[in-house]
């Protein structure tokens, strides 16, 4: 019974992840991404200059090490989406941007890449900017 039980739950999160994930890649926006690549091929790219002042602060609090503002701040972001290029388990980090009005972590971050790379999303992983110093 739980094994008929799990295949039913796989099933049902395949049916309603599938006609996003086609829905996304159909749209044609600049914003899209490509979870088959697994690389950057699909990501636009943000300059520093044009993200929000609070990502500014976070990317500014990255590179001198902190302090930041949550604890989570920091914990490795495994890439689960494969949106970002591939690349070892602890590669990428992942750091809040405050949302002004939000009372919680809110749906902001910049992952940063060991190599100095930073990718800024504002939605919670769904689009993803390189960040271009």
């Amino acid at each position: 019974m739980s094994r008929m039980l799990r295949l039913m739950c796989v099933v049902l999160v395949a049916m309603l992840w599938l006609p996003q994930i086609s829905q996304g890649s159909s749209q044609g926006s600049s914003q899209d991404f490509r979870p088959a690549q697994g690389g950057q091929e699909g990501l636009s790219v943000i300059a520093v200059a044009e993200l929000p002042v609070e990502a500014r602060d976070t990317l500014r609090a990255i590179k001198q090490g902190g302090p930041f503002a949550y604890p989570r701040d920091g914990v490795v972001f495994n890439n689960f989406e494969q949106v970002l290029p591939n690349r070892q388990r602890g590669y990428y980090h992942e750091y809040t941007v405050t949302t002004p009005g939000v009372h919680n972590r809110g749906v902001r971050r910049i992952i940063s890449g060991e190599t100095n790379e930073y990718y800024y999303t504002a939605d919670h992983y769904q689009t993803f900017k390189r960040i271009r110093e």
